[in-house]
């Protein structure tokens, strides 16, 4: 099992949320957040003074999913959430030893499904 963690523009999760019923997956988790990397944020003069807004609004996207989804949901998402533009977010993967669904026991894989 992998962990897959998104950030992409807000604007984007409508598009990003098609994969999950696109892939038959069993759900995503979404936060919002705010951050920065390359994109840096953008100034304004308020009464004469700069003020620098170095965090701009991001979504984090949470999906844990089976190995052999990571490629296709990997690639789905850079697809919807693409834009070309300096901010699109990044895509981070981890491993995952276990998962337990609370209401049924179900253990590992069987949670997920």
């Amino acid at each position: 099992m992998k962990k897959i963690e998104a950030y992409i523009r807000p604007e984007k999760l409508n598009d990003v949320k098609e994969i999950v019923d696109a892939l038959h997956l069993n759900g995503l988790s979404v936060t919002q957040i705010m951050g920065f990397g390359k994109q840096k944020g953008w100034k304004e003069y308020v009464r004469g003074n700069e003020v620098d807004h170095n965090f701009l609004p991001k979504l984090k996207l949470e999906l844990v999913v089976l190995d052999e989804q990571v490629d296709a949901v990997v690639k789905g998402i850079i697809d919807k959430a693409y834009t070309g533009e300096v901010g699109d977010g990044k895509i981070f993967i981890s491993n995952i030893d276990g998962a337990v669904r609370i209401r049924t026991n179900e253990k590992d894989n069987d949670a997920l499904k």
